[in-house]
């Protein structure tokens, strides 16, 4: 099993910054192809933020390219989203997520709220 732990968030004024973070606990030596972050936003769908592979190549939701970041320590089984230049419609609940080599098993945090409101 993976257990996945959160930390970061917070509120935020419109044109500021954050920074989630994530770690991985491992039950065995998995490898984890996918890490990434999915947020839900009230009254919406959980939705795509980012991922990224095991080689570092990330993929972005089009509505925040350019502003956010993901990087990951594939030694450490973490990974970090950098939020930049935060809008309003950037609040939401933002999960960590990584899915297993191979087995395709798919783990999600807790989740963690980001307000930006001026």
């Amino acid at each position: 099993q993976v257990q996945l732990v959160e930390s970061g968030g917070g509120s935020v004024q419109p044109g500021g910054s954050l920074r989630l973070s994530c770690a991985a606990s491992l039950s065995r030596r998995f490898i984890l192809d996918l890490m990434g972050w999915y947020r839900q936003a009230p009254g919406k769908e959980r939705e795509l933020v980012g991922v990224t592979l095991t080689g570092g190549r990330a993929e972005y939701a089009e509505s925040v390219k350019g502003r956010f970041s993901i990087s990951r320590e594939n030694a450490k089984n973490t990974v970090a989203l950098q939020l930049n230049n935060l809008k309003e419609e950037d609040t939401a609940v933002y999960f960590c997520y990584v899915r297993v080599s191979g087995w395709g098993a798919e783990f999600w945090g807790q989740g963690t709220q980001v307000t930006v409101s001026s």
